[in-house]
């Protein structure tokens, strides 16, 4: 089943009994991870809130191309909107909720309440990074 992720399948389930999930994928982490919840609101009515492990967060940082920061400087004089500015946007969030998965993998968690998302454009030497922090409090639920 996870064959495809660069180890052989039998690696990729070793480190998943052994929670080493900090050496797996993002594919990887996409697939075990797909029933855990990422919500933003601190209470779900349909469970209950057994156990507040910890606040955990996930930092990503991306590098803007330097055709798209020409192309967006061009669309900030023009109008318009950035096609490619929103795909990195939408790949930068993506990505960090994945790694805020698989911070809660780590810390045992069922879901991840009150999940709030930051960007932030870090700059320098004429280059421009964008950087996305995921944070949420990780906590075990029981279905009610």
């Amino acid at each position: 089943m996870f064959g495809l992720f660069g180890k052989n399948e039998k690696e990729i389930e070793e480190l998943i009994a052994n929670k080493q999930y900090d050496e797996l994928s993002t594919s990887v982490i996409d697939e075990i991870a797909k029933n855990l919840i990422l919500t933003t609101e601190f209470a779900m009515p349909e469970y209950k809130i057994t156990q507040r492990l910890e606040i955990i967060t996930a930092e990503c940082v991306f590098g803007m191309n330097m055709f798209r920061d020409m192309f967006a400087s061009i669309r900030d004089i023009v109008g318009g909107r950035s096609s490619a500015s929103q795909k990195v946007l939408r790949d930068a969030r993506k990505t960090c909720l994945t790694e805020l998965r698989r911070e809660a993998l780590i810390a045992g968690a069922d879901a991840v309440i009150g999940v709030d998302l930051d960007y932030s454009e870090v700059s320098g030497d004429g280059k421009s990074m964008l950087m996305v922090v995921a944070s949420g409090t990780a906590v075990k639920l029981q279905a009610i």
